[in-house]
């Protein structure tokens, strides 16, 4: 990231191009593959969405004022709302980082008005198609912030709760995906269909991170996704998750979080296999993510205890360019085959890759 200071208010989408790089691995490699305008529409989608989420997961911005903030960039996303971008970036500015102590989250709040500036030259119904579900994303945050208010930190209480979350965090993005995939002459069955699905799609793909990223949300964050319920069922107290003498216990509940994610695979596949080709659409695009959490939920069914320490779940780099490589050119008649073989073994090895 540049680490330049932004003219307020000016578009520059080649700057936005360059920030998803930065900040989300999966998502930039999503954008790679789209064509225009769908790609440049999805990466400012995702980068407005990634203002709000920065903000909700800074543990130094005191509760009631981080609810307070994303109330007011919400105001901002509302066409009728007279609150600028001026409003929330000086509402933000005193938790924002030095920019030599800034990483690329916090250079994406930082240049918000240069993220809606170029959000708001697109054309209108891609506006409208994006702004409820990043609204109604900002709005659960703020209620998900107050909620837990007085805990330090996000604590999921149980199954219900987390899928709650998990629906604002990433089924309010599957939902946005769709509005954009149906902008135009849809099939109306086809259109029923993929909003049927939009939110599995989601919610698979934040399951999935809820599950291999425990550590890094409680030590770096102090966020415990986990559901205090099902951590309970195996005695360990949602403070001491990451615990070593906690970690057989706690690496039952990290299995029993990836199972409930895998539940979601059949809805997310379905999706997929529906999408339209269209405004740029790939199917390579969404294949990807998918792909990955398939791999993602066979690293962490034979190894979860690792989701509880520094280590991570992670699939290899030989992997992943093993899928883009294969995800480039199969269509949606693979998708079956490819999950059934990513399910068992590491794809570049099931494909001859070279490790």
């Amino acid at each position: 990231m540049s680490g330049r200071d932004p003219s307020p208010g000016e578009p520059d989408l080649a700057w936005c191009h360059e920030a998803v790089q930065g900040v989300s691995r999966t998502f930039a490699l999503t954008v790679d593959v789209l064509d225009e305008p769908m790609s440049s529409h999805i990466c400012l989608g995702y980068l407005l969405c990634r203002v709000a989420d920065t903000v909700e997961d800074a543990g130094h911005i005191p509760p009631a004022e981080q609810a307070e903030i994303l109330r007011t960039y919400d105001a901002v996303l509302d066409p009728d709302d007279p609150t600028t971008i001026g409003e929330f970036r000086s509402a933000v500015d005193p938790h924002i980082p030095a920019p030599a102590e800034r990483n690329d989250d916090w250079a994406v709040v930082a240049e918000s008005p240069t993220v809606v500036a170029t959000f708001e030259d697109q054309p209108r119904d891609v506006r409208e198609a994006v702004v409820p579900p990043v609204r109604e994303m900002v709005d659960g945050m703020a209620m998900f912030v107050e909620r837990h208010a007085g805990e330090g930190g996000l604590r999921i209480d149980d199954r219900a709760e987390l899928e709650q979350y998990c629906y604002y965090a990433a089924g309010t993005v599957g939902t946005l995906i769709t509005n954009l995939l149906t902008r135009g002459d849809v099939d109306g069955d086809r259109v029923e269909r993929l909003y049927d699905t939009a939110e599995e799609f989601g919610l698979l793909l934040q399951l999935v991170n809820v599950s291999k990223d425990v550590y890094d949300d409680y030590t770096e964050e102090n966020n415990v996704y986990i559901p205090a319920e099902w951590l309970a069922d195996e005695g360990v107290p949602q403070e001491e998750i990451v615990a070593p003498e906690n970690r057989e216990s706690s690496a039952r509940v990290v299995d029993r979080t990836a199972d409930h994610a895998r539940s979601f695979l059949d809805d997310a596949q379905a999706y997929l296999e529906t999408m339209p080709l269209r405004h740029g659409n790939t199917m390579a695009a969404w294949s990807v993510p998918y792909l990955l959490a398939v791999g993602t939920l066979r690293e962490l069914g034979s190894r979860p205890e690792d989701a509880l320490t520094e280590t991570g779940v992670k699939i290899s780099r030989q992997e992943v360019f093993a899928v883009m490589n294969v995800a480039s050119e199969a269509g949606r008649e693979s998708l079956s085959e490819l999950r059934e073989t990513i399910a068992r073994t590491p794809y570049h090895r099931a494909a001859g890759f070279a490790d």
